[in-house]
């Protein structure tokens, strides 16, 4: 592993709360983001536009999608703020705002 992945109570409490399936491939995914890092890319890896700092690791499961949010810290650790099924072609705002904040407060320490 050349990268580190911190999960935030809140995305392991929504990793916890998928079926088997979806969680097997969010670890999946997470895994591929530890030995990738920056170099991981779509369809895996978005950024989020209009928020700095801010990426989304993107999984999907038949037609399960959902989105787990994080940013990079210090380097080569990453650290997943959150998570949310999404159930619209567009990435809910709310959820963004709610990721958004928990970055925020645990880069103030």
């Amino acid at each position: 592993m050349k990268f580190e992945v911190r999960l935030l109570e809140s995305a392991a409490e929504f990793i916890l709360t998928q079926d088997i399936k979806m969680r097997a491939k969010i670890q999946r995914t997470i895994a591929m983001l530890e030995d990738f890092g920056y170099n991981l890319r779509e369809p895996h890896v978005k950024k989020i536009q209009g928020v700095n700092d801010l990426y989304e690791l993107r999984v999907k499961v038949a037609t399960n999608i959902c989105r787990l949010f994080f940013f990079q810290f210090e380097g080569k650790v990453y650290i997943v703020t959150s998570g949310y099924v999404k159930k619209e072609d567009k990435t809910n705002s709310r959820e963004i705002e709610k990721a958004y904040k928990l970055m925020m407060h645990y880069k103030e320490g």
